[in-house]
């Protein structure tokens, strides 16, 4: 065996054992998008890492379908009522605490191209925002479908900033890729569970 062939053997074998190391899961620091190991032999990790949770964690039922919204992970969960599907989407999450609702609600309206109305509160912090954005508007903030949560003010929605998905970006609302919600849109219903944790 040549000189050169077996060094270019020794570099394709080190470069294979780099791969192999590169394609190992990224361990992460607390309260980071990176992946994390499961938290329980009933919860799996996909490809792209994000928490896979089974419906029977947090629903009694799917009646209506369920939506499990996961501000730490940074992934909304979509199950349909007969449990023939599940969706799994990134997400935007509020920005801080103290604009993070936690807790059960449904949804109870559902709208194409909703106009955008910011809150009292969100106009003291930003008095420069216009005070609606009509729906359709290439810079509305809540994209093109929103599904209305029974909290005032409260929506699943989509984004004109696409920016916004994986970081915690809203003012309280749970954000999609415009196409994903367009998704979640035609098949969430109203009457549909939902869960922020």
């Amino acid at each position: 065996m040549t000189s050169d062939l077996m060094k270019r053997r020794a570099l394709l074998r080190g470069a294979i054992g780099v791969a192999s190391f590169a394609s190992l899961p990224a361990w992460a620091q607390e309260g980071s998008t990176e992946f994390q190991a499961p938290v329980s032999s009933s919860v799996r990790n996909n490809v792209s890492s994000f928490r896979m949770p089974q419906w029977q964690d947090y629903f009694e039922n799917t009646r209506g379908g369920a939506i499990l919204a996961d501000t730490k992970s940074r992934a909304l969960h979509f199950w349909s009522e007969d449990q023939s599907i599940y969706l799994l989407y990134p997400s935007s999450v509020p920005l801080s605490e103290e604009l993070t609702r936690l807790g059960r609600t449904e949804v109870v309206r559902k709208a194409v191209n909703p106009p955008w109305r910011p809150t009292a509160s969100m106009l003291e912090r930003n008095p420069d925002w216009p005070k609606m954005v009509e729906g359709g508007a290439p810079d509305n903030p809540l994209g093109v479908r929103g599904l209305y949560l029974s909290w005032p003010a409260y929506l699943i929605h989509g984004t004109h900033d696409t920016r916004k998905i994986g970081r915690r970006s809203s003012n309280g609302c749970i954000g999609l890729y415009n196409e994903h919600v367009i998704e979640l849109y035609d098949i969430a219903q109203v009457g549909t569970q939902v869960l922020l944790i």
